[in-house]
């Protein structure tokens, strides 16, 4: 027996190496864990149809929803383990994949809590910074079903990213109104302007990447900096009737054509024209 561990014991061994192994112990416990996602449960779905949420009319049943549970850096990057998406169980994993790399890059987000906490109120959920994705009402301002009634589309920080609505005589109404003053100017690079964290463009090629090819901040009317969608109308409704199966097959040949794009435009042209022609050959695949 070596001498040194005689004299510290069996006992003392496993002290030492339980102190040995302490720092990597705490080091994963402050990791925060990978975002996560499971289908609503029948409890949930009763929650969301007592709300108002979800009613039978609705395009997409409470079962074909999920719900993503992640972590998210927040206000002087403090990290919060709160945040919570629910959408249409297709796009799941995108969405899984999309938060963790925004944790990764400190991506800055005020807060994520499903449209219930709000009663089902969009603007209210607006006022208060809410990132959130399911409603199951109709367009803003239309009678249509909003993309967000499919559970395939997400609204962004809208404080930061304000909705704004050009009416026909030319004046503007935007929403959330705390944005007016604050972040109508999209340049986030002013002088003796700080930088307003949790910006939409610093962000649409990761969701472009994970199938949200549509970002309302491309629009002429309404302009919806807040808001990503996976695609036209045609191909959401396409999408919420497939199997889960077939649905992320057909959404991950998208991905593929849009990232082989990418890939072949690196260097030739700005960024943003480039991120626009690709989308516009995924457009032309799903017509």
């Amino acid at each position: 027996m070596n001498k040194s561990f005689g004299s510290v014991g069996a006992a003392g061994i496993v002290l030492l190496l339980l102190v040995a192994c302490l720092p990597r112990a705490l080091a994963d416990a402050a990791k925060p864990a990978a975002a996560s996602y499971r289908a609503l449960s029948a409890a949930e779905c009763r929650q969301l149809r007592t709300g108002g949420v979800i009613t039978a009319s609705n395009p997409v049943p409470c079962h074909r929803l999920s719900k993503v549970s992640f972590s998210y850096a927040s206000d002087h990057g403090e990290i919060k383990g709160d945040g919570e998406l629910v959408v249409l169980d297709v796009l799941a994993p995108n969405v899984a994949a999309i938060t963790d790399e925004l944790l990764a890059r400190k991506f800055y987000i005020a807060r994520a809590r499903p449209i219930e906490a709000y009663g089902g109120d969009d603007q209210a959920s607006m006022a208060d910074n809410n990132t959130s994705a399911f409603n199951g009402r109709r367009i803003t301002g239309g009678r249509g079903w909003s993309t967000h009634a499919y559970g395939v589309a997400i609204d962004l920080n809208p404080v930061q990213n304000p909705y704004i609505q050009i009416r026909p005589d030319g004046t503007a109404r935007i929403l959330p109104p705390s944005s007016a003053r604050y972040a109508v100017n999209r340049s986030d690079s002013r002088p003796n302007k700080a930088p307003r964290p949790g910006m939409a463009e610093h962000v649409t090629d990761l969701f472009a990447r994970n199938g949200f090819f549509v970002w309302g901040g491309d629009w002429n009317y309404p302009i919806d900096y807040q808001h990503f969608q996976v695609g036209p109308r045609s191909f959401v409704q396409s999408l919420a009737s497939l199997s889960v199966e077939d649905g992320r097959a057909l959404l991950n040949r998208y991905i593929a054509l849009y990232t082989a794009c990418m890939a072949e435009g690196v260097n030739q042209d700005p960024f943003r024209r480039q991120r626009a022609g690709c989308i516009e050959q995924v457009f032309e695949a799903m017509r």
